[in-house]
């Protein structure tokens, strides 16, 4: 009996741990149908995040939309602030359909000179502003803006480029009272002399949802940033996503993502979507996060891996847990890191998602399950919200597996995949502004069955027996490091622009205790040349902001290559940047000394304990 008793009591557990999925799975079905219906409702009516926002304006005007240091901007301020914007635009030459690029790091103009942009019917692109000369010219360009408005502090950066910018006829704005040019003009007087009154609506009666709102940077096996067009829709999708994953219009959420970013981005967008407050930071900082949570009475964060490594790294202190953050939306936030934030800083739901800014797809991992990114649940195929599918991969060749008929093969459990969606009039794949060849290369033709068109993620994932599904890893030539996405062609173009080197392959390795990979380039010298290292740290640190930067070189008689001529990685990627592995010689990029070091064993012993920070 006692037998039958055991066995009942397990047979129940059992039941009701699948049944708490299940329940799980359903209601986030049916919040993604309420959002869904929402959306959809936008497009019929071409009701745009800017007519959110003005509605806001009026349902709570004295309601503090964004805090900034000592400042607290209510929305109304923001309505007022951004019209000026507006007005100043349109007198500096700007027109209806016009799109405006944006070199400005986290402050509150930035959001006003987007406002001010969607009230007058005109999409931003907004420019990474760590990227310089060449890298700045070819985002600039790819955007098709005829108008640059960027920060003071990145005025040498504008400089830099201003003779090619002035040739093609861009209008060069600088914030700041006084320009040292006399080909650019300040936009902050121009804002001050504008009036703050309200902007007509017929400006945006050229817009559908379809319309570009937003040209958001991401990097890719070009070597150069793309530009990936977000229409409205798009805008409103990102927007719900933190509602989804719980955001309320009491919260308050803090955001230190750059705003360049679509993850730094949808933390404003998503405010004006629930009608909260945000709380805007510079600059990431680990030491004043919590200072920031206590003062601004942050509920909910936003994050990114590395910014969860970077709290849990910082020492202990006694009010750790002395703040009111309830929730946490994000993304690459690993296992172990998980824990110790949740372990450490209290029980904060974390809301961990997948996305990517041109992507037709996104996971969102509802049910807490620590690593996950999502589920793959029977329901979300029959709701179709996102026709996907796991394809098994070959990762030396670089493509796909197809069966004798052609087609793909779907992977089992267990094994990694290659995350595809189909590309639908529900499931849309906008693409990289003016570059079709790009493109057309994150497009895939008969996948399943004959005809049908999917957008490849460039992703591998994983499903485990209880249909949870994990990020794996990238496949190509883009790894991330520091939150950010590291080109490899655009790193090798830079290095073969030094005289000593010949040839340059780019990859990423893994560094004990850091999210992503560390750059590291294996290298060939030119005859008679030797490895100037103190000149290739100058280099790159003048052509490669700090994420690109290669960590480790590694000096090579000769790169393998491919039949097809391309570099082979996977081998140089297993053995990474160990001295006891690696006969060639080794060099570590050492801040402090500005030069590339020989690296030692004490120097790889340090690196891979965490005493050598990277």
């Amino acid at each position: 009996m006692l037998v039958w008793i055991v066995f009942a009591a397990v047979l129940f557990l059992v039941l009701l741990f699948r049944i708490s999925y299940l329940f799980q799975d359903v209601r986030h079905i049916l919040v993604k149908l309420y959002t869904s219906r929402f959306v959809l409702k936008y497009i019929q009516t071409n009701y745009f995040i800017q007519d959110r926002f003005s509605d806001l304006v009026q349902l709570q005007p004295h309601k503090p939309f964004l805090l900034f240091r000592d400042e607290t901007f209510t929305y109304r301020d923001a309505d007022e602030l951004s019209n000026k914007a507006a007005r100043a635009f349109l007198q500096g030459g700007l027109k209806q359909g016009d799109t405006a690029a944006l070199f400005l790091g986290n402050e509150p103009m930035f959001v006003w000179l987007w406002l001010g942009l969607m009230k007058i019917g005109c999409s931003a692109a907004f420019l990474n502003y760590n990227i310089r000369s060449r890298g700045l010219l070819h985002c600039f360009s790819c955007s098709g803006a005829k108008t640059l408005v960027a920060a003071e502090e990145l005025q040498d950066a504008v400089e830099e480029v201003l003779p090619s910018l002035l040739e093609e006829q861009v209008k060069v704005f600088i914030l700041a009272d006084q320009c040292r040019s006399a080909d650019v003009q300040s936009f902050k007087d121009k804002m001050s002399q504008a009036s703050s009154d309200p902007i007509s609506k017929d400006f945006k009666s050229h817009l559908t949802l379809r319309s570009p709102a937003v040209y958001i940077y991401t990097s890719g096996t070009t070597g150069l940033p793309k530009a990936a067009v977000v229409p409205h829709s798009k805008l409103w999708a990102l927007s719900k996503f933190p509602s989804v994953a719980g955001l309320k219009s009491t919260d308050v959420m803090y955001d230190s993502l750059p705003l360049y970013h679509s993850a730094g981005f949808i933390g404003i967008t998503s405010t004006i979507d629930r009608g909260s407050t945000v709380a805007l930071r510079n600059k990431f900082s680990a030491s004043q996060f919590w200072d920031d949570c206590r003062k601004y009475n942050v509920t909910v964060i936003q994050y990114i891996g590395e910014i969860m490594r970077y709290i849990c790294s910082t020492p202990k202190k006694h009010n750790d847990r002395s703040h009111n953050v309830r929730l946490a939306i994000g993304n690459g936030l690993r296992a172990d890191v998980w824990r110790e934030f949740i372990n450490r800083f209290g029980n904060i739901t974390v809301r961990e998602f997948y996305g990517a800014s041109e992507g037709n797809f996104s996971l969102i991992n509802y049910s807490n399950k620590i690593g996950a990114i999502g589920r793959d649940t029977f329901l979300h195929k029959v709701q179709r919200f996102f026709p996907y599918a796991l394809i098994k991969f070959d990762v030396d060749a670089g493509k796909p597996l197809r069966d004798s008929a052609g087609f793909c093969i779907e992977a089992d459990k267990g094994e990694p995949g290659l995350l595809v969606c189909k590309i639908t009039a529900t499931t849309p794949f906008a693409g990289y502004a003016r570059d079709l060849q790009q493109t057309e290369k994150k497009k895939l033709h008969n996948v399943l069955k004959k005809g049908d068109l999917y957008f490849n993620s460039g992703d591998l994932m994983t499903v485990d027996d209880d249909n949870f599904i994990y990020f794996q890893d990238r496949v190509g030539d883009t790894f991330r490091w520091k939150g950010e996405n590291v080109a490899t062609t655009e790193v090798a173009d830079a290095l073969t622009l030094l005289d000593c080197i010949k040839e340059a392959n780019v990859y990423g390795v893994e560094v004990p205790g850091q999210e992503g990979r560390a750059g590291m380039a294996a290298v060939t010298l030119r005859e008679g040349q030797s490895f100037d290292s103190a000149v290739a740290f100058k280099h790159v640190e003048k052509f490669l902001p700090a994420y690109a930067r290669p960590r480790f070189v590694r000096i090579q008689s000769s790169l393998d290559v491919t039949g097809t001529l391309k570099y082979m990685k996977t081998k140089l990627v297993k053995e990474g940047f160990d001295p006891n592995q690696v006969t060639d010689p080794l060099y570590f990029l050492d801040d402090r000394a500005k030069d590339y070091v020989p690296l030692t064993l004490d120097i790889f012993s340090s690196v891979t304990s965490g005493k050598i920070k990277i």
